[in-house]
């Protein structure tokens, strides 16, 4: 047993995993993903197996959230734990399922394996699933979701005229489902008895399931096919699920001719889906496709501030912008360190001030310098254009050389601290210069290139686990 480890914590590692996840994690979010996993501990520490309930769900852990529990592991047994995942043994005699044939053992097989919300309905009711705290008032405005707030007020404001489909996609985080959520609110306001409906993918894959085995066909073409205003959240969540996708382009398909409105999110562009179909992928691009970036550093203090006030506290403005250059990726990141900034400040009786903003998130600053370096940088875009780390060094000149050296150069200096001569000499002792061309042209070619903003987008979503 690592030195350090009481016997305590070794039986209840995976539960203390657990216990700071739920404080550093959305309550939403950590009911949903986190909550209902369990864990194999390794009588050294060392490994950790999660049993996770269906394939949906082990991929969604994989690619979300398992760096993140490996860290809180390491941290807590204070040695290097590998993060292992399995399906949970199924309960009850074990069956052999035969290959999907017909149609409704083709849904069946899509359907998530856990417990399914009902049917949500829909209309000027409280459970349309509208959150009334999510409006155009409410959201920050900042270059980094000027044009897709625009695009939602002229949505909201004129119902099934331009922009229809509205898409809307950007890493998570950075208010894609507030910006849905007013639409709607908005639309209400308007029109108390629009039949308005916000509802995440994952829901409507359940509720083509539910109408298969309930054979309530009918009542789900009339629920989905009636309204006025469709707002549905990660259609990456379609991805593989064939008649789901049929269904949603046959309800895509009677919207549009009664000439109502859907406005989608993603994590990415359209033609950046993976595995959905042709058909419904040129539909979501046929109307108004629009991106959401990471707030930029005025938005993050104007956002910080704007919520401070909302909690009843103000916070300093020298604050916010020590608290929002530090923490950059996303305004969940934001609203997260403000609570454990409120929590602190209210449990020490401090006032709000810069020492205390770096003692209460010295975990989150500690993490974040630790694994954001301009060698981790250059080794992850090396990686991802498939070039030599050498080359990142070297006074090779190619486009296939350059264009990724200047990524990086870009990366470094949007994600570290360190300044341009510090960046040029870790790029084999470049002028200060040459960096500053490189994030500027890179900055530049973000804003008007769809493609390099999204491979921009998942090199820094790796790079901040």
């Amino acid at each position: 047993m690592p030195q350090g480890i009481s016997p305590t914590l070794h039986h209840d590692l995976w539960q203390a995993c657990v216990d700071r996840l739920a404080q550093d994690m959305p309550e939403q979010q950590f009911n949903t993903w986190i909550r209902p996993l369990s864990a194999r501990v390794a009588d050294d520490l060392t490994r950790v197996t999660i049993l996770v309930g269906n394939r949906f769900k082990m991929d969604w852990i994989r690619n979300q959230y398992a760096a993140r529990i490996a860290t809180a592991l390491s941290e807590l047994a204070e040695c290097d734990v590998a993060v292992d995942l399995a399906l949970a043994p199924r309960e009850g005699p074990a069956r052999s399922t035969p290959t999907p044939r017909t149609v409704q053992e083709q849904v069946l097989a899509e359907a998530p394996e856990v417990p399914s919300p009902q049917p949500a309905p829909v209309g000027n009711d409280p459970k349309s699933r509208l959150n009334p705290a999510l409006t155009f008032a409410t959201l920050v405005e900042g270059s980094a979701n000027r044009m897709a707030r625009a695009a939602a007020m002229h949505v909201a404001g004129s119902l099934g005229q331009l922009y229809n489909p509205l898409f809307i996609y950007g890493g998570v985080g950075l208010g894609k489902t507030h910006l849905m959520h007013a639409i709607g609110n908005q639309l209400l306001a308007d029109n108390p008895k629009g039949k308005v409906l916000y509802i995440h993918a994952e829901q409507f894959v359940t509720d083509v399931v539910k109408s298969y085995q309930r054979k309530t066909f009918d009542e789900f073409k009339e629920r989905y096919h009636s309204l006025d205003l469709l707002l549905i959240d990660d259609v990456q969540f379609f991805a593989n699920k064939e008649r789901t996708q049929e269904e949603f382009f046959n309800a895509f398909e009677a919207l549009l001719a009664k000439k109502s409105h859907i406005v989608m999110t993603s994590d990415t562009y359209p033609k950046g889906l993976a595995d959905i179909h042709e058909r419904l992928v040129s539909r979501f691009d046929s109307g108004l496709t629009v991106a959401i970036e990471p707030p930029e550093l005025e938005m993050r203090v104007a956002i910080l501030i704007n919520k401070a006030e909302v909690e009843g506290t103000t916070m300093p403005e020298e604050v916010a912008f020590f608290v929002a250059k530090n923490v950059r990726s996303n305004v969940r990141e934001l609203e997260g360190a403000l609570r454990k900034i409120l929590a602190y400040s209210r449990f020490n009786q401090k006032d709000i001030s810069i020492q205390l903003a770096r003692d209460a998130l010295k975990d989150l600053l500690s993490i974040q310098n630790r694994q954001i370096s301009v060698e981790n940088i250059q080794k992850t875009v090396a990686d991802f254009y498939k070039i030599k780390v050498a080359d990142m060094y070297s006074k090779k000149r190619p486009a296939s050389i350059a264009r990724p050296r200047q990524i990086a150069m870009y990366l470094a200096k949007e994600l570290t601290q360190k300044s341009l001569p510090e960046i040029g000499e870790l790029f084999g002792g470049r002028d200060h210069t040459t960096v500053l061309h490189a994030v500027r042209k890179m900055a530049a070619e973000r804003a008007q290139l769809a493609e390099l903003n999204q491979q921009l987008h998942v090199l820094e979503q790796t790079l901040k686990g």
